[in-house]
């Protein structure tokens, strides 16, 4: 019966990392998948989760299913992280969310929402984007384009061509944007880009979706939700995806939620009733266990003040490694500008090496980077980012001499 179909390839990020496990050199360095270490290499597990997993547990309650739409304290919670506890949009109940699979289920969601409200309408990503972006959304039935965002020259934002390209598109053409980190560039757009974006997006009549997979690790909670508040305050209609994989560490327990800002507590009644129709044909129900303990950290001040502090004391990790690799690279490879290191932000530095470039480093170096270029910068340590600057300078030297 299944005999036509093709094997499946794999993904490349994880076929990567499968390489660098099995490369039985002692010195190599993974930047491939975008995970959280912490110094030491190790994936942590947060004393605010544990502890808000125990007090659940202690109770002993009976395991039924959810509601459709997820943990009501969730739901809570997420809105005031994301749209803060001030939020007009939030106090006139304009707001409809849904605990989601993580971040890649609120997509999933909003994405077979948007098919089924638009059914003619396209979506535009970024250049260059996660590639699953457009596989989640070409799989709900939407065609994906791109529009420009990345300058290799500058290692930066082509605002510019952001600007023109948007200006451009159709009425109610769904526009991908990340608020904050983008993966997998770290370019950013700075709050007044964005308050110069907010009204073309409205103008043109478009429907913005925000991915918000790393709130935390570019400024801070509040500072990295400024382009999903501005949008608020400006009275418009927009989608937005949450995760909390990266800043809970909380990757296997699928947290995260999707949230429609509306026009009126009404229309915001009925989009939650289309928002679970289409969670019920998906997966009906999310899970509990990993919501419970979110859902408690974030409504008890102490807990929440002891995560908050987490997630900047890793923010500020990230930053420093930035800043190692860029220092060091000033030092050993002066010719080399090394400036996009601390002038990107989040989890992804965007290279620009080429592909011969990256296959030297994992032959020569074993130094792992996907083939985008793309590096995961907590995979660096104070142990390891030495080592990577040395690679990395040698493989642009020995280009530079072959040139």
């Amino acid at each position: 019966m299944f005999e036509h179909l093709k094997a499946y390839g794999g993904d490349p990020i994880f076929r990567l990392g499968e390489a660098f496990h099995a490369d039985p050199r002692e010195r190599k360095v993974n930047l491939t998948v975008g995970l959280y270490y912490d110094e030491q290499g190790r994936l942590p597990l947060l004393d605010v989760a544990r502890r808000a997993e125990d007090q659940w547990a202690a109770k002993g309650l009976p395991r039924g299913y959810l509601p459709i739409e997820g943990l009501a304290s969730y739901r809570e919670a997420v809105q005031k992280l994301v749209f803060g506890a001030d939020s007009k949009a939030l106090a006139e109940g304009r707001v409809a969310t849904i605990q989601t699979l993580g971040g890649t289920g609120a997509l999933k969601v909003g994405g077979d929402f948007l098919h089924d409200a638009y059914p003619h309408s396209e979506m535009w990503i970024s250049d260059p984007a996660w590639d699953n972006h457009h596989a989640i959304f070409q799989g709900a039935g939407i065609p994906t384009h791109t529009y420009r965002y990345y300058d290799a020259a500058t290692r930066g934002l082509d605002f510019a061509g952001l600007m023109q390209d948007i200006a451009a598109l159709p009425e109610r053409s769904i526009v991908l944007l990340h608020p904050c980190c983008h993966n997998p560039t770290g370019a950013d757009l700075s709050d007044e880009q964005w308050l110069e974006l907010i009204p073309v997006l409205q103008q043109r009549k478009l429907i913005p979706f925000l991915d918000m997979a790393y709130q935390g690790f570019g400024r801070g909670l509040d500072e990295d939700a400024f382009a999903v508040r501005a949008m608020a305050d400006a009275g418009m209609t927009f989608l937005v995806a949450n995760s909390f994989s990266k800043n809970f560490s909380y990757y296997s327990e699928r947290c995260g939620g999707l949230s429609v800002v509306c026009q009126s507590a009404e229309e915001a009644g009925r989009v939650l009733g289309q928002l679970k129709a289409v969670a019920r044909r998906i997966y009906s129900n999310p899970p509990s266990h990993g919501g419970q303990a979110v859902a408690t950290v974030l409504a008890d001040p102490a807990l929440f003040a002891e995560w908050k502090a987490e997630v900047e004391a890793m923010r500020q990790r990230i930053a420093q490694m930035r800043q190692l690799v860029h220092e060091r690279l000033k030092e050993i490879a002066p010719q080399y500008d090394s400036s996009y290191f601390v002038k990107q932000r989040g989890m992804f530095c965007y290279t620009g090496l080429s592909l011969p470039q990256l296959e030297a480093l994992r032959r020569d170096y074993g130094v792992y980077i996907i083939d985008s270029g793309r590096i995961s910068v907590p995979g660096l340590n104070t142990s390891n980012v030495d080592y990577f600057a040395q690679s990395l300078a040698a493989v642009v030297a020995q280009e530079t001499a072959q040139a």
